[in-house]
């Protein structure tokens, strides 16, 4: 079931989301095998950074909440796992981005595109990481800023991770897309917090943190929804997809594409078993690809 996304050559349209697996070229070849489409890797900044001291991750009835703080090697080591992957990786390597300015994100999405990157994600919205790009996901000026620069630096094609944590998540989109963004995925985490009634205090170091899994599904499968009648890009859905029924309602929400994360966790081989669900569902409806039930819940 290959498909083609924003001049990517996906095998299916099932993606690791960023921020699950590792930064090492063995637990990429880990999600391959298990029958992802493509992969985003966690997100990597210009300098390493250490993250948040535990507890980082707390289990909420339906899903995670994680305040990790994007600990990453910084992209200047990362690159050499880049170039390493390619060599054994048959999939699109998708390499995550964050910064601090409209240059920082410049600056690693071009060391990423060079070292073979496929294609670059902004992550503009992680909502727990302070001084990071959690402004510039919530300013429609400053995305298209760190949009535009990113674009000029390379030529691969440019995704943005566009934050729910927002007023009018449209206004950003649309800000992204005419910067240049050629896809966009919808969407990140949701602002959230644990309390502990026995100590009375949040449980998280950070206080605060983003929150996946099933419980976010109808906020993120709204989001796209609503995006894909304003957007005429390409849209990646992501939040709280677990079965191959989940899939579709994003596909006929009006999303071309998917990210797994949180299932991921318990379920390396979730790419396949959802690959193997929608492409039966493709054949009971007589569909004969996923194109042709994109946005299909608009019609009237």
């Amino acid at each position: 079931m290959h498909t083609t996304l924003a001049g990517l050559n996906l095998a299916n349209p099932t993606m690791l989301a960023s921020g699950i697996m590792g930064y090492t070229a063995e637990s990429f070849l880990q999600v391959a095998k298990g029958g992802a489409g493509a992969i985003v890797t966690k997100s990597v900044g210009t300098q390493p950074r250490t993250g948040y001291a535990n507890p980082i991750v707390v289990q909420t009835k339906a899903g995670l909440i994680n305040a990790v703080g994007l600990p990453n090697p910084g992209i200047d080591i990362f690159t050499e796992e880049i170039k390493y992957t390619k060599t054994l990786l048959h999939i699109p390597l998708i390499v995550s981005i964050f910064g601090y300015s409209a240059e920082d994100y410049a600056t690693a999405a071009k060391k990423a595109a060079n070292a073979g990157a496929d294609a670059v994600e902004l992550n503009v919205s992680c909502p727990h990481v302070k001084q990071t790009g959690a402004e510039i996901g919530q300013s429609p000026k400053l995305l298209a800023e760190v949009t535009q620069q990113v674009k000029a630096a390379i030529n691969k094609p440019l995704i943005v991770k566009l934050s729910p944590n927002v007023t009018d998540l449209g206004v950003l989109a649309q800000a992204a897309v005419e910067a240049g963004a050629d896809a966009l995925t919808a969407i990140n985490t949701l602002r959230a917090i644990a309390i502990d009634s026995e100590t009375q205090q949040p449980i998280l170091s950070n206080i605060k943190g983003g929150m996946s899994g099933p419980a976010i599904k109808p906020v993120a499968l709204r989001c796209v929804y609503d995006l894909s009648q304003i957007v005429d890009v390409p849209i990646i859905g992501c939040g709280g997809i677990t079965t191959w029924q989940d899939a579709v309602e994003f596909f006929l929400a009006g999303a071309s594409a998917i990210q797994i994360g949180t299932a991921v966790a318990d379920n390396m081989a979730v790419f396949s078993t959802i690959t193997k669900g929608v492409e039966s569902y493709l054949r009971q409806k007589h569909y004969k690809n996923v194109e042709e039930i994109v946005g299909l819940a608009h019609r009237k």
